[in-house]
């Protein structure tokens, strides 16, 4: 069986004290489920699995047993070519993310090529309710729909969202700080206005004057609309 064997794989390249520092950084995944498989090295060992193919076996097997499981699972969806399989595929997986750091490196290339294809399941993602489903959503807007095809009701989404939780609402600011990087004009009013929670407007500042996309104009304007 193709997953037993990519476990007996994980196990062989565990990297112990890197576990050990991965426990730390992620606090959501219980640490006896991690096994501390570097990043490059699952990214290497996802572009040979997704070449067999029995590779579905493994990505039918959910939810998986380890951190690191889920991790290759991101990673072989990433590099995958063809669109619908891939939107399918992620659908299926998003549910059982259940931590920041698979869910922002699950990033699929061919996204990138299929914007109209992509932007309703943005949208329903991010309207899901599900934390880690809603940050990939918001996440593929912060992505793919900053740049040329950005139109101003993107933002209206992401300031919609009402959440308690903390990982959706660090993406949010993400998102805004990112925006403000990109789309200054068409942003700066949801921090004028106040339109956002005080968390997520304090700490979209705080990450906008940390860019060196943002200008030092900006920064010190920017600094002026902290919720106190």
């Amino acid at each position: 069986m193709i997953t037993e064997e990519i476990r007996a794989e994980l196990y062989r390249q565990q990297d112990e004290k890197y576990r050990d520092f991965q426990v730390k950084l992620i606090p959501t995944v219980r640490p006896e489920t991690m096994i501390g498989v570097r990043t490059p090295a699952l990214r290497t060992y996802a572009k040979q699995l997704l070449r067999r193919p029995d590779v579905g076996a493994f990505l039918n097997a959910l939810p998986h047993e380890s951190f690191d499981e889920n991790q290759l699972h991101a990673f072989i969806l990433s590099e995958m070519k063809d669109f619908d399989r891939c939107a399918d595929e992620v659908e299926r997986f998003l549910p059982f993310v259940d931590n920041w750091a698979t869910c922002d490196q699950l990033s699929p290339k061919v996204f990138g090529k299929h914007h109209a294809e992509l932007l309703p399941l943005a949208r329903c993602w991010i309207a899901s309710g599900e934390t880690y489903t809603v940050r990939f959503g918001i996440g593929m807007l912060m992505a793919h729909f900053l740049d040329a095809d950005f139109d101003p009701v993107y933002p209206e989404w992401v300031a919609a969202v009402q959440s308690e939780e903390y990982y959706v609402n660090m993406m949010r600011a993400w998102y805004f700080a990112t925006a403000l990087a990109k789309q200054y004009g068409a942003v700066l009013p949801y921090l004028e206005q106040r339109r956002l929670d005080a968390w997520t407007h304090n700490k979209t500042i705080q990450k906008a004057v940390e860019s060196f996309r943002i200008t030092d104009a900006q920064k010190t304007y920017l600094k002026t609309l902290r919720i106190k």
